[in-house]
């Protein structure tokens, strides 16, 4: 291992703490100004399927990509803790038995094996909310129109138009497998619209103009589709304990994948265009997006 990639592996690290420990707040026993009170099962459902470990991706897009434009690194962790709160919802939820039906998430229970059905829908409703609270929230320090603008970016990309639609497409695919061309649009909703987001909310919080928000978004594109192309990659070479849950499910339900259509080669190879054109998109910033970079090929290559 290069000690290019050995430190960039601490960073990401090092920010999946920062994240941990902040969701550790925000998910704590204490009542927020307004709040009733937090019942102690639903609070440790919610935990359960936040506090689980992760390698914290979304959230780190959203801190590099703010401290490229030198936002706010107060405010960015706050945002990225919103979106990966947004992101667990969707796991809890995706994980049900009349969605993609997993018992195991990261090594360990899903929220509805720990707990029960109706607690599992609960923290994942309560976790979508959570986000936008925390975006809105005084402890934000962002100026308004910024706080309205990541609102707004982040509900479209959670959304009918983004992920939750993507995963309505997602379940209609079991049932007639959609061409290449509704392959890629139910990909870049269920997985990219939420890491292309990320991407963008960094540039939203450091107040940058249209085209660094563009290229943010864009180069937020490119490895959403990277890390969906290399998670189908990993659902048909991986074994379970790598990747702490059930493999090869698309397969035995029929679904269809760009992997499936094209093949192995052809993935790792689109994988690798994919990474460049990343690079190319950031090559203006010089050494400061190094880091965005590395994020990019760390997406291609991963593991788990």
């Amino acid at each position: 291992m290069d000690s290019t990639h050995s430190s960039f592996e601490q960073r990401l690290r090092d920010n999946a703490g920062k994240i941990e420990a902040t969701l550790s707040r925000l998910l704590g026993d204490a009542s927020l100004g307004d709040e009733i009170v937090r019942p102690a099962r639903l609070l440790s459902a919610m935990r359960h399927g936040v506090l689980n470990g992760g390698k914290r991706l979304r959230p780190f897009l959203v801190m590099e990509s703010s401290a490229l434009l030198g936002g706010n690194a107060g405010a960015a962790l706050r945002v990225g803790a919103a979106l990966e709160c947004v992101h667990c919802y969707s796991l809890v939820h995706d994980d049900l038995p009349a969605m993609d039906d997993d018992d195991l998430r990261r090594g360990q229970p899903t929220v509805h094996i720990a707990f029960d059905y109706a607690t599992a829908i609960l923290a994942g409703d309560s976790l979508l909310t959570y986000a936008f609270d925390i975006i809105a929230a005084p402890e934000t320090e962002l100026p308004a129109d910024r706080k309205m603008a990541l609102v707004l970016a982040l509900a479209r990309a959670s959304g009918i138009g983004g992920m939750a639609g993507g995963q309505a497409l997602d379940l209609a695919a079991e049932k007639e497998t959609p061409d290449e061309n509704g392959i890629t649009t139910l990909q870049a909703m269920k997985t990219g619209a939420l890491i292309r987001c990320a991407c963008e909310a960094g540039a939203i919080i450091a107040g940058a103009g249209v085209e660094d928000r563009r290229r943010l978004r864009t180069f937020g594109e490119k490895i959403g589709l990277a890390f969906q192309l290399a998670d189908d990659l990993l659902d048909l070479t991986a074994d379970a304990a790598t990747m702490g849950k059930a493999t090869g499910k698309d397969a035995a339900r029929g679904k269809g994948t760009l992997v499936g259509l094209h093949g192995q080669e052809w993935a790792e190879t689109t994988l690798a265009r994919l990474v460049t054109e990343a690079a190319d998109l950031l090559s203006g910033y010089g050494d400061k997006a190094h880091v965005l970079v590395e994020t990019a090929r760390f997406v291609a290559n991963r593991r788990n």
